[in-house]
């Protein structure tokens, strides 16, 4: 029998692997997917992420057996308006998404607009259990996290994301920024979702860009302390720690409960971050006889 991954671990990991940096094919990373499905670790593992302009040109169609249950999540690079064609596009090939994640806004611009236009889009993705609003940090944001929080107490299966890296060192919020994101969406009982930039468990300089980026178990262990009710100092705190043991400890004391307001990342490798749980005694990777 294999070792089941803890609860506080559950779908933490979407599969981002036709994704950058790691940018695989789109039938490599379904053969791939697959394995991720069936493997000891499968609890780890979110939905396989797909390009909404990938789904629209159809290029699924004969790479999956509608009898197998595929289940995505939709990545709006087409915009929001795009969304319902894609989606229409699953259906042929027995797929289903799971949920969508779109940017309603570029850096510096207010994403209230873009939140509302999104909302008014709801219902023409039926079947959909999460729609992620992705979020820029920059003025505006409470008030769209306020406008999400309303839609959602209505019934509205809508929560935010945000990006945590990428190719530019102002693309990475500081702890405080990202301390204060994580208070808010607690102060509002919003579930939110990271991506790009969280590439090891715990935070660290990348040698090749220069870029400190935050780590996963930082923020697994900032979640945590901020459902515990801890203020933003705390939560930022653990984002910046370099030491693992506090986040162990944190982490520890929660591992078979439900994981609380992170729904989890993006990551073009699924291996990676299993091997750094692994490493860090979050996950036993070892087999019972």
């Amino acid at each position: 029998m294999s070792t089941q991954v803890p609860a506080l671990l559950h779908g933490l990991v979407d599969d981002a692997a036709v994704f950058p940096p790691g940018s695989a094919t789109l039938p490599d990373a379904l053969a791939a997917h697959r394995q991720h499905r069936v493997a000891w670790y499968a609890d780890l593992v979110g939905p396989l992420l797909i390009p909404a302009s990938t789904v629209a040109r159809g290029d699924l169609s004969g790479l999956v057996d509608p009898g197998e249950g595929l289940v995505v999540g939709v990545i709006g690079d087409t915009g929001i308006g795009n969304l319902p064609f894609a989606l229409s596009s699953l259906a042929p090939d027995g797929v289903t998404a799971r949920q969508v994640e779109v940017a309603v806004a570029k850096r510096g611009e207010d994403p209230l607009p873009g939140v509302a236009e999104l909302l008014r889009r709801t219902d023409a993705t039926p079947g959909v259990e999460a729609v992620y609003a992705e979020l820029p940090l920059t003025f505006g944001l409470m008030g769209a996290l306020d406008a999400i929080a309303a839609a959602r107490a209505d019934g509205v299966p809508i929560a935010a994301k945000f990006r945590t890296g990428g190719l530019a060192a102002e693309l990475f919020p500081t702890p405080a920024e990202l301390a204060a994101v994580i208070c808010a969406c607690r102060d509002r009982n919003l579930p939110f979702k990271l991506t790009a930039g969280l590439h090891q468990a715990v935070r660290h300089l990348d040698p090749e860009t220069g870029f400190t980026h935050h780590g996963y178990a930082n923020v697994l262990a900032a979640t945590l302390a901020a459902a515990d009710g801890e203020g933003a100092a705390r939560v930022a705190e653990l984002l910046t720690a370099l030491d693992p043991r506090p986040l162990l400890e944190r982490a520890t004391a929660h591992l078979h409960e439900p994981r609380p307001l992170w729904v989890g990342f993006g990551s073009c490798s699924i291996l990676e971050p299993l091997t750094d749980l692994i490493r860090l005694g979050l996950v036993n990777g070892g087999y019972d006889a």
